[in-house]
């Protein structure tokens, strides 16, 4: 592993994935990338619309992305 310090999301994720995937049993996992982001992206939306007070372009600025992108995201995952 790498000697820089992991921050605290990177382990929670890794702790999650490695869990899933040993509750498989054997079980083949499938579309591994797209189910993480999926539970990732929505909850990432929703707190910074929060914490934004539901302003968009303030929350699209503060995840980096842009604000057409961001509604994109908020009418894929019916985020209000």
């Amino acid at each position: 592993m790498n000697a820089v310090k992991e921050n605290e999301i990177a382990t929670c994720i890794r702790k999650a994935i490695g869990g899933y995937l040993s509750d498989l049993d054997g079980e083949k996992p499938g579309h591994l990338y797209s189910m993480v982001m999926n539970s990732v992206e929505k909850p990432l939306i929703e707190i910074a619309m929060q914490h934004t007070q539901g302003n968009q372009t303030q929350a699209a600025e503060l995840l980096g992305i842009n604000r057409n992108t961001l509604r994109q995201k908020m009418k894929q995952y019916q985020i209000k």
